[in-house]
């Protein structure tokens, strides 16, 4: 068994309105355990209070690179560090955060810091490291 706090799939840095907890924070204190054995693999997820079961809007900031390659975006992989590889297969290169928008956007420039609304939703599924999405994000104005 290996077990790794996550900040998920974030570290430091998010700007979130003054009564709305630091997201990049509240991501950090999810845990994950991965349990292998000869016949199975599992993963347990332990969320922190604050990230009940029901989904809640966040308002997030972090560097945003495209998920699939286009014209027009829909799908973001979100880091809080722009040092951060969102892609590079570890849980030890920094957390990234899976973001579907609400409408699609041209996107062009990864070395942007965006600020992203949307619904942060718990990702139960006992064989993903994944342990939460944004779902229906909006990208704010600076």
């Amino acid at each position: 068994m290996r077990t790794s706090p996550l900040a998920l799939l974030a570290a430091l840095g998010a700007g979130a309105a003054s009564a709305q907890p630091d997201t990049w924070a509240l991501l950090g204190q999810i845990e994950i355990d991965e349990v292998i054995t000869d016949s199975s693999y599992s993963v347990t997820k332990r969320y922190p209070a604050a990230l009940g079961e029901d989904p809640q809007v966040v308002t997030i900031t972090g560097y945003a690179a495209p998920a699939l390659p286009g014209d027009m975006v829909r799908e973001l992989m979100l880091v809080a560090d722009m040092g951060s590889c969102p892609f590079c297969g570890s849980p030890d290169h920094g957390a990234a955060l899976m973001v579907t928008l609400a409408e699609p956007v041209a996107f062009t420039d990864e070395t942007r810091r965006l600020t992203l609304r949307g619904t942060l939703k718990r990702v139960e599924d006992p064989e993903t490291w994944q342990a939460v999405v944004l779902e229906d994000a909006a990208i704010l104005p600076e």
